[in-house]
This record gives structure tokens, C-alpha cells and sequence, in this order.
């Protein structure tokens, strides 16, 4: 019989397939029944009760203490708009500290105001305007620096309430008029500034109560005031066209400290009247015309520091009493007409920090006070207290041209001995000489034989 394929009895089938349909149902009821290994359980929590005594409580935030200042108060807006006006930020609190460096603000409620302002390397598009200069009209302190804008006539108001005002290369051209309306200015700094004035005296005879003043590189013109506040601390006057004599009148300011007079066109001779200015740090009077001896009169300074008569015509000799100035550290004396025996020594200056005393052709130093040896500018003293004729300079040329000789001759040496050592031998040389005439003997017997035959 031939055997063939047939299917499984129906009956063998239906209990397998019945048996594989239980694994399937029980795998999926496990699998729903055990928790999947990536979801975390979540085990229940209690609700969160009140806390008790023991328990902490949660910190909440703290109050501001003292020490950390809360601004109760903003600027005056009006006066937020001329800030505006004038370029200058205004997004943050202009009163802040970190804007010390432009304004100052007082602390008046419910609006702050400004009492200093300084506008600084302004842009070609700054300009000042009427009405924000009002609006700033409570402002004691204005500074302009590098700003070359057009200046405008100030309010009143400000003009007033100004105690210091600094203009230093800015506002481009201002008048003696205009200045002499700050009349309650305390503080006056007006440098590298043409000023149209016949002289500083019309803006220092119109403001009352000057402490100091600069009005220096400014161009005036005219002489010095004649009269002087007494309450005058500093005064700075240099790098102007003033002319004329210096005024006695300047003793009365006993609480000045500085006056620089220097780079002007003053002439005459120093004041004997300098002596009463007893609280003097700073004396400058370089760089004009000055004429006459230095007078005894300044042995009576003894704060002096810084004492300044260089470029002028002064003469006479050199006073001893300045180097009994105990604080002097600046002593500048330089091209001016003195003669004489200088009579500082070694241990003076040393104590000095600047020292110029050159450009005076007929002074001279005595070189037995001096430790070292030291270039002052001037000559030592010869045994009669005259300047010694410095040694005549060498022709250069002449020098030059020595010293080719020098080097031509040393190189002329040098070439024959150089000859020498390369050159034969003096033995050598008599042999050979000795050889050359016993051959020329050899060949002259050889022709006299053949000429016998």
C-alpha cells in the first residue's frame, strides 16, 4: 500500500489550540498584575498637616533692615526731561550711586532734585536750552568738560544758586560779563577757554565770595586787579596775556595757599609785600618779564614748597635763606641774570626734588661743597669766585680727521709688518742670490771657452 500525507485527527487539534489559548490568557492576566519595571510606583502619602511647635515653619522673606536704603523718592520729572534734552541716560535712576560720577541728587521728598551736574565729552548734537537750565535751577555745582558747545545766558534762578562751576575746554567762547553773573559762586575753574575781558578784575570785582579761582590759558588781557578778596585761597592766573606790574595789593589775602602768575607778560620786580603771605604753599611767577633780586621778604614763608621764578630777567645774587626753607621740594631758578657764588651745598639739594638752576652764565658753584661730582647747569667757581672757562671744545673735524690719520698710520704698520711675515726670509733671499750668480759664472765660463776655440 502506498503511504500518503494526511491531516491530524480534528479531534488532537482543538485540545491544543484550547491549551495555547490558556497560556496566552494566563500570560496576560500576569503581566497585567505585576508593576512595569520603567514606571515607578507611587507609594500614598499623608496630606500635609499644620506644623507643630517642634516642627520648623517655613522661612518667609525677610523685611529690608536699615542698613539696605530703599529710594522713596524719584526725580523731579521736569527735571528727568532736561537730562533728556542734554543726552544723558535717564533708563536707570539717575540718582543712584552708580551715577555719582555725572549727578548728585538731594533727598527731598516726594521728587529728588539735583544739586550736581557734570556734562562731559559731549556729542556735536548737545545743545543747552532755556528751559532745561530752568528746570535745573537747583543745582549748586555745574561742571563742562570737553564740551564745545554754544554757551547760552543762565537763568537767574541757577545763576544764583551756583556755588562752583568748572568750564574746562568747553562752551567755546566766553565774556567777562558772563561770568561776573555767578555771583554767589564760591569756586570758579575756568581754563582753556577764550574769555573776552579787559582784564580778570571785571569777573573777580562782581563775585563776592571767591575762594579760588582759575581763569588760566584763557587769553585775557589787561593788567591785575587791584583789589583782592581777603578770603582768597587759591588763585591761578597763568598762561594769559596779563601785563604790567605785580601789585602790592596781593598781601592781603594772609589765607592764600597758591598763586601761579606764570606764563604772562608782567615785568617789574617781585613785591616786597610777599612776605606777609605767611600761609604760602605754591609761589609761581615763571615765564614773564621779571626784573630785580628775589626779596628777603620771602624768608618769612615757611610753608613754601614750591617756589617758581625761572625765564625772567631777575639778577642779584642767589639769597641763602632758601635753603633754610625746611619744606621746599621744588625750587626752579633757571635762565634768569644771577651772579655770584651759589650758596647751596650737597645735603640742600639733596633734599629737593626738582632742582634748575641752569641759564645763568655768571653764577657758578663751589665744587668743595659738593660730595660728587654734579651737572647743575652752570659752572664751578674758580679761586676767585668766578665762573671757570669750561675747556674749549675740540674741533670735530680736526678730531676727525686725526683720528683717520691715526687709524691710516696704525694700518700702514700693520700692512708691512703683515709684508714682512709674508714675505721671504732673508736667508732664503741670500741663497738664492748665491745660486743665481754661480749659474750666470757657469754659463759666462761656457761662452768665454767656446769663443777661445
Amino acid at each position: 500500500m502506498a503511504s500518503s500525507s494526511t491531516p491530524p485527527p480534528i479531534f488532537i487539534l482543538r485540545p491544543l489550540t484550547f491549551l495555547l489559548f490558556l497560556l496566552h490568557l494566563s500570560f496576560t492576566t500576569l503581566s497585567a498584575t505585576l508593576p512595569s519595571p520603567t514606571t515607578p510606583t507611587i507609594s500614598p502619602t499623608k496630606a500635609p498637616t499644620a506644623p507643630t511647635p517642634s516642627t520648623s515653619p517655613i522661612p518667609t522673606p525677610k523685611a529690608p533692615t536699615p542698613s539696605t536704603p530703599i529710594s522713596t523718592s524719584s526725580l523731579d520729572p521736569k527735571q528727568i526731561r532736561a537730562l533728556q534734552s542734554l543726552n544723558i541716560p535717564t533708563a536707570k535712576d539717575p540718582c543712584s550711586p552708580l551715577h555719582n560720577s555725572t549727578t548728585i541728587c538731594d533727598s527731598s521728598k516726594p521728587f529728588r532734585h539735583l544739586i550736581s551736574l557734570t556734562l562731559a565729552n559731549c556729542s556735536d548734537d548737545v545743545a543747552l536750552s532755556l528751559t532745561a537750565l530752568k528746570s535745573l535751577f537747583t543745582l549748586t555745582s555745574l561742571q563742562f568738560i570737553d564740551c564745545p558747545i554754544s554757551p547760552i545766558r543762565f537763568p537767574s534762578e541757577l545763576s544764583s544758586n551756583l556755588h562752583s562751576f568748572t568750564c574746562i575746554n568747553s562752551l567755546k567762547k566766553l565774556t567777562g560779563v558772563w561770568l561776573s553773573r555767578l555771583e554767589n559762586v564760591t569756586d570758579l575753574t575756568v581754563s582753556h577757554v577764550t574769555v573776552n575781558a579787559s582784564g580778570p578784575s571785571i569777573i573777580l570785582d562782581s563775585i563776592k565770595h571767591l575762594h579760588s579761582v582759575t581763569l588760566s590759558h584763557t587769553n585775557l588781557t589787561g593788567f591785575l586787579p587791584k583789589h583782592w578778596h581777603p578770603n582768597l585761597t587759591h588763585v591761578d592766573l597763568s598762561g594769559n596775556q596779563l601785563k604790567g606790574k605785580i601789585p602790592s595789593s596781593l598781601n592781603v589775602m594772609e589765607n592764600l595757599l597758591i598763586l601761579n602768575l606764570s606764563s604772562n607778560l608782567l615785568d617789574g620786580e617781585i613785591p616786597a609785600g610777599f612776605g606777609d603771605l605767611t600761609s604760602l604753599q605754591n609761589l609761581s611767577l615763571s615765564s614773564n618779564t621779571l626784573s630785580g633780586s628775589i626779596p628777603d621778604s620771602l624768608a618769612a614763608m615757611p610753608d613754601l614748597v614750591h617756589l617758581d621764578l625761572g625765564s625772567n630777567q631777575l639778577n642779584g645774587t642767589v639769597p641763602k635763606f632758601i635753603s633754610d626753607m625746611k619744606k621746599l621740594r621744588y625750587l626752579n631758578l633757571e635762565k634768569n641774570n644771577f651772579h655770584g657764588v651759589l650758596p647751596f651745598n650737597a645735603s640742600f639739594m639733596k633734599r629737593l626734588e626738582v632742582f634748575k638752576i641752569g641759564g645763568n652764565d655768571n653764577l657758578c658753584y663751589n665744587h668743595s661743597n659738593m660730595a660728587v661730582k654734579v651737572n647743575l647747569g652752570i659752572a664751578a667757581c674758580d679761586k676767585h669766585g668766578l665762573p671757570m672757562s669750561p675747556p674749549p671744545a675740540k674741533d670735530s673735524s680736526a678730531a676727525d680727521s686725526s683720528s683717520d690719520d691715526d687709524r691710516r698710520s696704525d694700518g700702514d704698520d700693520n700692512s708691512g709688518k703683515g709684508d714682512e711675515h709674508r714675505g721671504p726670509t732673508k736667508v732664503v733671499l741670500g741663497v738664492a742670490i748665491g745660486l743665481s750668480s754661480i749659474v750666470g759664472l757657469i754659463i759666462f765660463l761656457v761662452l768665454l771657452s767656446k769663443c777661445c776655440k
